[in-house]
Parts: C-alpha cells; structure tokens; sequence
C-alpha cells in the first residue's frame, strides 16, 4: 500500500474505522489486526469503488463487513474453548482507551448484536438517518425505531440491569 493511499484514502476516514474495530474487539491486538485487515482490504477493494456513494461511506461499509466477517471466523475458531472462557461481563475486558465511561460504553456496545453496534456506531458519528439505511440496506423509519431500541437496551446494560 502507498504512503500516498494511506494518507489520502485512509487516513481521513481512520476515526470510524477505529470506532468500529474497537466496537467488535475486547484487546489491543485484535483491535491492531482488525484495523490492519480493514486497511488492506480498503487497499485490495479500491478499484471496485464506483462512485455510487460518497467514498466515506464505502469505506464505511467495507470496515464493517470485514469486522463482521473477523468477528464470524474468530467465533468458529471459539467453538472448541471451554465456556469460561467466552463471555465477559461488562468492564472486564481489557481496557484499551484511558477513559472508564468510554471503556463501559464500548463494552455495552459489544454486549449488541452485531447489526445493533453498526447502526449505534453510525449513530454516534451522527449520521443521518438516510444514510444510515443506506449503509444497512433499510428504511429510515426503521433506523429511528432501531435507534430508539438500542440506546434503551444500552442504557439497561449500563445500569447493569441485564447481562
């Protein structure tokens, strides 16, 4: 990949990309490795941007697909780990920012299912709610009440009124 790229292409989208990979990763090496393989297939998948949507939000979308599919093959890797190992409670992850309130909320978040953490990522970036759908492939009607189901559901497990 070219320095060129990197500081042109990527580099001014590196917040969301980072608020997603820390969103679906509980250390600081998997987070490293998300954000690398997000950059690398940004880099592989350049030529195949056809400009039908802003270039922000394509890189938007391929972060999270290439989360996503992380997230899919490190759970069937998971699959022969003994269960005491797979679920953490909120706040015992390690922390990877300095900041306890954002370590909790980012813990939250990763309490949601993983179509949930998209949208309430794309809602912390105050993205409108069009765009949103555009990104998730729904109504914006349907992100509003998403949108509205989620930060209930977080503020319960902030509250630690369910696990």
């Amino acid at each position: 990949m070219s320095n060129d790229f990197y500081t042109h292409s990527i580099l001014p989208h590196a917040g969301i990309i980072i608020k997603i990979c820390r969103a679906y990763t509980d250390t600081e090496e998997d987070f490293e490795d998300y954000y690398q393989e997000v950059c690398l297939q940004i880099w592989r998948s350049r030529d195949r941007f056809r400009e039908e949507s802003k270039w922000s939000t394509w890189v938007y979308r391929l972060a999270l697909n290439c989360c996503l599919t992380l997230v899919k093959k490190k759970k069937n890797n998971r699959q022969n780990i003994p269960s005491d190992f797979e679920q953490k409670e909120i706040g015992q992850e390690n922390d990877v920012f300095e900041n306890e309130s954002l370590n909790l909320l980012y813990a939250a978040i990763r309490k949601l299912s993983e179509i949930d953490r998209a949208i309430i990522l794309l809602y912390l970036e105050e993205k409108p709610y069009e765009v949103i759908a555009e990104i998730i492939g729904t109504s914006s009607n349907n992100i509003a009440v998403r949108i509205n189901r989620i930060k209930e559901k977080l503020k319960k497990l902030l509250d630690g009124k369910i696990n």
